[in-house]
């Protein structure tokens, strides 16, 4: 982060965290975006993404199944797979 990165990549960043620093962790990505600084990431926080991120992918299979604004994606699923998750996780 010293070299101000135009591109940030977490691959499941919260995934082999003790639950009380999945917090924290996602406290500072949040930061991170409110600083504009864009980054990519890999999740299963899905309440997160949510409220995080200008845009989602959902992948299944390693292909993708939909792709949408988190409006689209949380509130107006087109696909099965992603129905089926979305329920699957709670959101």
């Amino acid at each position: 982060m010293a070299l101000q990165p135009e591109l940030l990549l977490f691959d499941e960043p919260t995934s082999a965290l003790d639950p009380e620093w999945v917090g924290e962790v996602l406290n500072l990505m949040k930061k991170l975006a409110t600083q504009h600084q864009t980054m990519l990431v890999v999740t299963h926080e899905m309440q997160f993404a949510k409220e995080v991120a200008d845009r989602v992918i959902f992948m299944a299979n390693g292909h993708i199944v939909e792709q949408g604004t988190p409006e689209q994606i949380f509130n107006d699923p087109q696909d099965i797979q992603l129905k089926k998750f979305l329920n699957q996780v709670g959101i």
